[in-house]
């Protein structure tokens, strides 16, 4: 027996994005819920696809005669959406799929805005908006307002690297499969550009793979891709990882990575750990005060666990050094990157015992 269907009304569900204005619940992409009205918000089309896949799923879960129609809200014929979710003969569930709403018709507007007030019993209506343009906005507003029984699920865009890395390690999570970090940012570097081929790349090594995805697996399959980032070298080093850090940085020397850049981005993370240390202000106003975002702040926070004031000032003099060793100063730059990283993972002075 499938569990019984969870209530549109409440609070969202945990590690939903909040929308301004919205009084319904928000709701994470990856916890998808139906209800009478579901609006799959926002410009992230990977997101919006698993989102409204979960809400078929889980119908579908509770009941296999589910009926599932689909309709275009740009090319759309009076009458057709209270047709489909009416009920049928033997009262199967329905889900109507509504795509394009960004670009709806005036017949679809008309329709939606009033059937949203007096949902259909046993019917589920998704309507996707991409928040590419302000037309169906009216129907937005009245769904986000409460008017009829329904939930949001915002997709918004995932630009950021960050947010990139957080998708891909949120895709292993949910298989329940381990991935070592260094694997997880090369990664993310190789498909930097685009989400939906970093999705299906998670995916296979999900299917493909028995057992953790360790850095082999991913140059195995994506070598032709895999380009070490200065930030993937600056991560595993800050985290303490000294053989992982100096496997990552040939990899990157390897792939035709440049010193100079390489000793900025060690910097650059040093110096934000540094300005956030020892402050217990609360993320969003510390950010504020330092001209930095939330997240940056929670990332400087998590780098820091496992450092002091010694360590950090001595890995912030060992990267001072290798600037200007890489720009000049000494005749080995490689020699000068690899002494940095060594004194950055093991926090201690270079040739110091590490206890290893």
């Amino acid at each position: 027996m499938a569990a019984p269907r969870s209530s549109s009304r409440g609070s969202g569900a945990r590690g939903g994005a909040a929308v301004k204005g919205a009084k319904i619940p928000q709701v994470p992409w990856r916890e998808p819920r139906p209800a009478p009205i579901v609006l799959v918000s926002g410009p992230e089309e990977v997101l919006a696809e698993r989102a409204v896949a979960g809400v078929r799923e889980y119908l579908r879960a509770e009941d296999p005669s589910l009926e599932v129609s689909d309709i275009r809200a740009d090319d759309y014929a009076a009458g057709t959406l209270l047709g489909l979710t009416s009920p049928s003969l033997f009262g199967e569930p329905r889900l109507v799929r509504v795509s394009g709403v960004e670009k709806c018709s005036d017949a679809f507007l008309q329709e939606a805005v009033k059937y949203i007030e007096h949902p259909q019993e046993g019917a589920t209506v998704i309507l996707r908006h991409t928040g590419a343009s302000v037309r169906g906005k009216k129907l937005l507003d009245a769904v986000r307002a409460g008017t009829g029984d329904g939930i949001e699920i915002p997709c918004a865009a995932v630009k950021r690297d960050g947010d990139r890395v957080d998708f891909a390690a949120g895709e292993f999570k949910a298989a329940r499969k381990r991935i070592a970090p260094t694997a997880l940012r090369a990664l993310v570097s190789a498909f930097a550009d685009d989400l939906t081929e970093l999705a299906a790349a998670c995916q296979q090594l999900i299917g493909d793979v028995e057992g953790d995805i360790t850095d082999d697996i991913v140059t195995k399959y994506y070598g032709g891709r895999v380009e070490v980032s200065a930030f993937v070298v600056a991560d595993t080093a800050i985290a303490g990882r000294y053989g992982e850090a100096l496997i990552a940085l040939r990899h990157a020397l390897a792939s035709g990575a440049d010193p100079v850049p390489m000793v900025a981005a060690f910097a650059m993370k040093l110096r934000t750990m540094a300005r956030v240390a020892g402050n217990r202000e609360p993320s969003r106003q510390l950010a504020q005060r330092l001209g930095m975002k939330d997240w940056q702040v929670d990332r400087a926070r998590r780098d820091l666990n496992g450092w002091n004031e010694r360590s950090l000032g001595m890995a912030i003099q060992a990267t001072a050094r290798a600037d200007a060793e890489v720009k000049g100063a000494a005749r080995d730059p490689i020699f000068a990157l690899e002494r940095m990283v060594a004194v950055i993972a093991t926090r201690e002075p270079f040739g110091a015992p590490t206890g290893s």
